[in-house]
């Protein structure tokens, strides 16, 4: 096995340097950057089982399949997640190019994931009966 073919020493120094002088390190090694990303990714599983239990709760509010996929919410989800990868982007340490297209393409991949999951949780319910408002008499 080559030097190039090897995974990188995680508790070793850096081997590159960034070329804008402004860039300011976020660790003192890879394995740093790699216990902040398990940081972040616990925080965001958290988040993502958070936000499924809010799709199986919509399945009750939808009348059929076509509801469930609600093409129009997800183009508005996919338009607002981009915007707020835009805003974020320069928030950190210079930003990261390209944000935008990796949410955006992440949250495609989760809308499909949840809406394959919706649409299951939405054949597990049923309709409830048609109950008529109450007349302007009736308490």
């Amino acid at each position: 096995m080559t030097e190039l073919q090897r995974e990188p020493d995680a508790q070793g120094a850096p081997v590159r340097r960034f070329r804008d002088p402004a860039y300011r390190p976020l660790a003192e090694n890879l394995a740093g950057v790699r216990r902040e990303i398990d940081r972040i990714d616990d925080a965001i599983v958290r988040l993502l089982a958070e936000r499924a239990m809010y799709v199986k709760d919509a399945a009750r509010f939808k009348r059929d399949a076509f509801q469930v996929s609600a093409p129009a919410r997800q183009a508005e989800v996919f338009a607002r997640v981009r915007a707020l990868a835009e805003r974020h982007q320069p928030a950190f340490n210079g930003g990261f190019a390209g944000l935008p297209d990796v949410v955006e393409s992440a949250y495609r991949a989760l809308v499909a994931g949840y809406i394959a999951c919706e649409q299951n949780y939405f054949g597990q319910t049923e309709a409830i009966a048609a109950t008529s408002p109450p007349k302007a008499n009736e308490p």
